[in-house]
């Protein structure tokens, strides 16, 4: 493949941003390459400026259920534009889209639309701390809530491709109040809930984490999880920017069986324009202001264009559930293709990942919790990325993204990646 629009594209950027990008995994630091810069997208595909077409199994990291520019989406963005793209002032899509949110997960009794997860998820934990009048929350290490101060704390996604445990500029004071416990470790929750009685306001989790690479939750984690924070008087709040709408019409309370008490989503809820939202049962968002003394606010929040994609995106859900029974074989097939070359697969759904587990050429290992993802052998990945590259089939640059599969990955796009997976020389 020739890369050189995309080289030349990737000088001038390095000039002009941070690294040349405008989100640390875009970078392609962890597989030794430089990125390509993407000019169109079609169902499963991505057209590189360099005239490069991959499959696409990031879908713009989840929001791609349908695929790139489906048809109903895109005519409803385009019926939306003409009308104006921002006024600051309520329309009557945000009452419809909260709507269909509320009908679909039914614990969201009230909502609030936002700009992005990382401010729904710092808004819900606000919400946490102004309803019970605590400071503390939990978290689990290499769950990934955005870039708020408070939660940029052993967290997963971009900040364990570069292997930093933490953000630089943020204060003490706000590391301080988040305590951090083992993803699918029940007893560190217990600990850190003895030691710290009275004082937590949330535990904020990944229901099927998805920023160490996918980790489900183990049996009986959530619902323990359930328990212990209804015994000690602590909300609990499923972060689910990327599971949200994905692993279920109803997101993680329907694919588990287990309720929280605020709910953050992101990614699918905006059809793939910047919107997010946060939400729970009408007693907790009563604290939002204008009801409540909890301050949050956003000129473009609900903002119109991107309301218009995402009711046409939940209202396809909706109306073809189907597609959920689709993407969950599509991607069971994939899993089974890494299974058979002796790679490590967790999934949930639609979203899977193949680790490089340690020895992964004699056994395959297991991926449970932070921990044992750092261990997975980060050069193998780098190799096998770039292969899938240059047969045309584009995974997450990094061991620790999710592969996403969308409702336009049809048979013949999942048996060929099968194939190339089938095919590959793992080194």
């Amino acid at each position: 493949m020739d890369w050189n629009r995309s080289e030349q594209l990737f000088d001038k950027a390095r000039r002009l941003m941070p690294g040349g990008v405008n989100s640390p995994v875009r970078a392609f630091q962890a597989v030794g390459r430089h990125p390509f810069f993407v000019e169109r997208a079609q169902g499963p595909w991505l057209i590189d400026v360099d005239g490069n077409r991959y499959l696409d199994y990031v879908c713009s990291w989840g929001p791609g259920i349908l695929g790139h520019a489906h048809p109903g989406v895109i005519e409803a963005v385009q019926r939306a534009c003409t009308k104006g793209l921002t006024f600051g002032t309520p329309t009557a899509g945000e009452v419809e889209l909260a709507e269909r949110i509320s009908a679909c997960v039914p614990d969201v009794e009230m909502v609030r639309l936002v700009s992005s997860g990382t401010e729904a998820v710092m808004s819900a934990v606000r919400v946490a701390r102004g309803y019970t009048g605590r400071e503390k929350i939990i978290k689990f290490s290499g769950n990934y809530h955005g870039h708020s101060d408070g939660l940029l704390v052993k967290a997963g996604s971009g900040l364990m491709t570069q292997s930093v445990p933490d953000s630089g500029g943020v204060p003490e004071g706000y590391a301080a109040c988040t305590l951090t416990a083992v993803y699918n470790d029940i007893e560190s929750v217990r600990r850190l809930m003895e030691e710290n009685t009275g004082q937590v306001a949330a535990v904020v989790v990944e229901p099927v984490a998805a920023n160490m690479g996918v980790v489900p939750p183990k049996e009986g984690f959530l619902e323990s999880l359930r328990q212990i924070t209804r015994k000690y008087g602590v909300l609990l709040i499923f972060d689910e920017v990327i599971t949200g709408f994905r692993l279920a019409l109803g997101g993680a309370s329907e694919y588990t069986g287990v309720h929280a008490d605020l709910y953050t989503f992101g990614k699918i809820v905006g059809g793939g324009m910047p919107l997010a939202a946060y939400g729970g049962n009408r007693d907790l968002m009563s604290f939002v202001a204008p009801l409540g003394p909890v301050y949050q606010a956003g000129t473009l929040s609900g903002n119109p264009v991107a309301v218009m994609a995402g009711i046409e995106t939940l209202k396809i859900l909706m109306e073809d559930t189907g597609i959920y029974k689709r993407i969950d074989r599509r991607a069971g097939k994939l899993a089974e293709a890494f299974r058979s070359r002796g790679l490590t697969v967790n999934r949930a759904g639609s979203l899977l990942s193949a680790f490089f587990t340690p020895g992964f050429r004699e056994c395959a290992g297991r991926v449970e919790n932070y921990e044992d993802a750092c261990k997975c052998d980060r050069e193998a990945f780098a190799a096998y990325f770039n292969k899938m590259l240059e047969r045309g089939i584009y995974v997450a640059p990094s061991q620790f993204e999710a592969m996403f599969v969308s409702d336009a990955h049809e048979e013949e796009w999942i048996d060929m990646t099968c194939r190339t997976i089938g095919n590959l020389e793992l080194t």
